[in-house]
């Protein structure tokens, strides 16, 4: 008898090889009343509603707007105040500064926090009243960004929304989501939608970069891989992306005019951009020779529009070529900006149930709203930077790891077929190739010879290692 595949092992032996703990450590409090106060404002009346995953309970944001005269949009966006209950220095606040980010494997989910708090406590959960830190900003009718603002607050999700739902029915194309229970919650979100599509196109306009890149998950069903899906675009996805964006911008800007140091966000100028010009060139577009953010949009517009088809191919090469983004200390006057989002102030703040970085920017943010001292001096930032960097880094090589176990599973009895693909890494340990269908990532082991990031090729599964995630190809 053949013993099953143990995914939830695999999983546990690459966090340990990447240097993660599986578990958060450490005494859960009971929890913290949410109870307005002088400096807390009630705002459980507001039509809140939330948009993620359908499986997500770790909901770290919560969205609603209000009309304005002229066309303008009073924008709120509600982070889960995770720093009411995870204190600094406590056991569960260092567990989440070692691993700084929770992980998604396929197999399961590694919460940087424990459940009780991610899942419950911390979690803009649907119905419960919550303590919140908001962040308020107006969009003009052409997608302009003033009146930035933030403060804390109690709050009440009205509506756990799902991305898979929402989307079809902004699109037109399905019906209206479970969880739309008032007319009001049906006019926010539509008003959401309209609002991160003028933000998105004032983004577009100033040269941010539009990539649309593939992620395959392995779909399992009682321990078994019986699919890879493959995350789909959609105007639900836009709508969050857009808001937390702006959301991001307004706290560095606000942080600055504060004269707080932070963590920004940053995605540098490509450091091969010259591979840039040269994948555009054999696309018939002639970019300059300095990197050009607008003008490397301007492309990638174009290509959406002529191939479609290949056009998340055409994306991932790029984010290759264009490097990852990291973290690093922002003093105020830091000119440094973000590449591909085409604005110089931008953190993250949106998302500390899930990510250390942010959960550091919430306690600097509060003690800017309390007028108090500042809880990190500017050593201690920039080394939590480089901390966070370095797991985010790590995490994305056990996620990556974790989606090549789940397809090696999946493509184990293909051996032998031909797959159309394209060259996402050439590197001193190997030349790697992302298939079309299904997409699944290996590594060439014959007639790498002269490949790039950005090429077409055709190639053979000549072998996988499911335990490993090894799926070998050959040029076919």
């Amino acid at each position: 008898m053949v013993k099953p595949f143990d995914l939830h092992a695999v999983a546990l032996r690459v966090l340990a090889e990447n240097g993660f703990k599986p578990h958060a450590e450490g005494h859960v409090d009971a929890g913290v009343t949410a109870v307005p106060s002088a400096d807390v404002r009630d705002m459980r009346d507001v039509a809140w509603s939330s948009i993620d995953n359908q499986e997500s309970r770790d909901l770290d944001q919560i969205e609603a707007t209000e009309a304005l005269a002229g066309g303008a949009t009073k924008v709120l966006v509600g982070i889960a105040d995770v720093d009411a209950l995870v204190h600094r220095g406590s056991p569960i606040d260092d567990f989440a500064a070692t691993n700084t980010t929770s992980l998604y494997t396929g197999a399961e989910m590694f919460p940087m926090l424990p459940e009780e708090l991610s899942t419950d406590l911390t979690s803009l959960t649907f119905g419960q009243d919550r303590f919140a830190v908001v962040t308020e900003f107006t969009v003009s009718a052409d997608g302009v960004i003033t009146d930035g603002g933030v403060y804390r607050a109690v709050v009440k999700n009205h509506a756990k929304l799902a991305y898979d739902d929402v989307g079809p029915w902004l699109e037109g194309k399905g019906p209206e989501p479970h969880g739309i229970s008032t007319d009001a919650l049906r006019a926010q979100v539509r008003a959401q939608d309209d609002v991160a599509q003028r933000l998105r196109k004032a983004r577009m306009a100033h040269g941010a970069l539009d990539f649309e890149t593939i992620e395959a998950t392995p779909i399992t069903k009682d321990g078994v891989i019986v699919d890879v899906r493959v995350t789909q675009p959609s105007r639900s996805r836009q709508l969050i992306e857009e808001l937390m964006i702006a959301s991001n911008g307004v706290v560095a800007r606000w942080l600055e005019g504060h004269r707080r140091s932070a963590i920004k966000r940053v995605v540098k100028t490509p450091k091969r951009w010259d591979r840039i010009v040269a994948l555009a060139a054999t696309l018939g577009t002639t970019l300059p020779a300095e990197p050009d953010s607008l003008a490397l949009s301007t492309f990638l517009n174009a290509r959406r529009a002529a191939d479609p088809a290949r056009f998340a191919d055409l994306s991932l090469s790029v984010v290759k070529l264009m490097g990852p983004g990291e973290y690093i200390l922002d003093r105020p006057g830091d000119p440094e900006g973000h590449f591909g989002l085409a604005v110089h102030d931008y953190t993250h703040s949106t998302a500390p149930n899930r990510r250390f970085a942010d959960l550091v920017t919430q306690r600097i943010v509060k003690a800017t709203i309390a007028g108090a001292a500042p809880p990190y001096s500017d050593d201690e930032i920039a080394q939590i930077a480089a901390r966070c960097t370095e797991r985010e880094h790590a995490a994305q090589k056990v996620e990556r790891t974790m989606r090549k176990v789940g397809a090696a599973l999946f493509l184990h009895d293909r051996i032998g077929e031909v797959f159309d693909g394209v060259v996402t890494g050439v590197t001193a340990s190997g030349t790697f190739v992302r298939v079309i269908s299904p997409a699944a990532e290996g590594r060439v082991m014959r007639g790498e010879d002269g490949m790039d990031v950005g090429d077409r090729v055709r190639v053979k599964l000549v072998a996988t290692e499911p335990a490993r995630g090894f799926i070998d190809f050959a040029r076919a």
